[in-house]
């Protein structure tokens, strides 16, 4: 199977994952930037993990060049990023062609189904914390490095069979999913929370939790946001809330978002993508929202 992996640039997700494929053999190819494909000609694609550091030399293009399309795509770019990288891929994308986005929200699931047909968009999420370093090397620090993956519907097809066996044996924890849409919307529920209120706040996740006020506003922005998602009639289970402010609880107390550190570096953040989109679904639908205004608003400023 010919994989395509997109986000090994600026993003180390892909690069992480891409690159344990890699290293177990398959046949993948990262598309990146110039600049970004002669660092990695020049020193490898290194990754430095607790799980083991490797060191890879894999096929590299641009979207200038080309290249038969591939099997399946793997999406791990920033929202940000998504209209342009849409169009550099449709050259490497068949009918047949099957796109693994593990992009966070849901916003960009009808963008691609409008790009690539909605037959062809798998649904898909990871877990992980990496990052990249100065010198362009994917440092990946904690156990969980987790991708999760399955047809929308829940069907195990042909394909998505021959696509786990690809995945399997891999020295990352590819998880073959039939509820993969409810669990895409559980991690956009847990993960516009945390980040909302970190990013608020300017803050880990430990004080917000010690204080009065904080603990008040992540309950009220997570039980806000759930609210709006069961509008979207989103397969979400009943009393999630529960157990993902169980989850925000039991994190380490120095935890902060990749929101909000993207913040503290002075980066973009995906304030239309999360926020935005929400803020849209939530007035369509009269729910009042004066903390996930808040939190789109304070994104907002920042951005200008």
């Amino acid at each position: 199977m010919r994989i395509l992996v997109v986000g090994a640039g600026a993003v180390a997700v892909g690069g992480y994952f891409g690159g344990r494929l890699l290293e177990k053999g398959e046949d993948v190819t990262f598309l990146v930037r110039k600049g970004r494909k002669e660092q990695i000609l020049g020193s490898g694609l290194e990754i430095e993990s607790v799980h083991g550091d490797v060191d890879l030399h894999p096929s590299i293009i641009t979207k200038e060049e080309q290249a038969e399309p591939f099997d399946v795509i793997l999406l791990s770019t920033k929202a940000y990023h998504l209209e342009a990288v849409m169009e550099d891929l449709l050259p490497f994308a068949s009918n047949d062609t099957m796109i693994l986005p593990l992009l966070n929200g849901m916003a960009h699931m009808e963008k691609l189904d409008q790009a690539f047909g909605a037959t062809n968009v798998l649904g898909g999420l990871c877990f992980i914390e990496s990052t990249l370093d100065a010198s362009g090397k994917v440092v990946q620090t904690s156990p969980i490095h987790d991708l999760v993956f399955g047809e929308r519907n829940g069907e195990r097809t042909e394909r998505i069979e021959e696509l786990e066996k690809a995945f399997s044996g891999t020295k990352a924890n590819f998880r073959l999913s039939s509820t993969i849409e409810q669990e895409m919307w559980h991690k956009y529920l847990f993960i516009s929370t945390m980040s909302g209120v970190t990013s608020l706040f300017r803050s880990p996740i430990g004080p917000i939790r010690e204080s009065e006020e904080g603990l008040k506003v992540m309950n009220d922005v997570l039980y806000n946001i759930s609210a709006i998602m069961r509008n979207l009639n989103a397969p979400i289970k009943d009393q999630v809330e529960i157990s993902l402010l169980d989850k925000m609880h039991q994190m380490d107390y120095r935890m902060k978002s990749s929101m909000q550190r993207d913040m503290e570096k002075g980066h973009p953040v995906e304030a239309e993508h999360f926020y935005g989109y929400l803020l849209e679904a939530a007035e369509s639908h009269s729910i009042d929202s004066p903390l996930l205004s808040a939190i789109h608003g304070n994104l907002m400023v920042y951005s200008s």
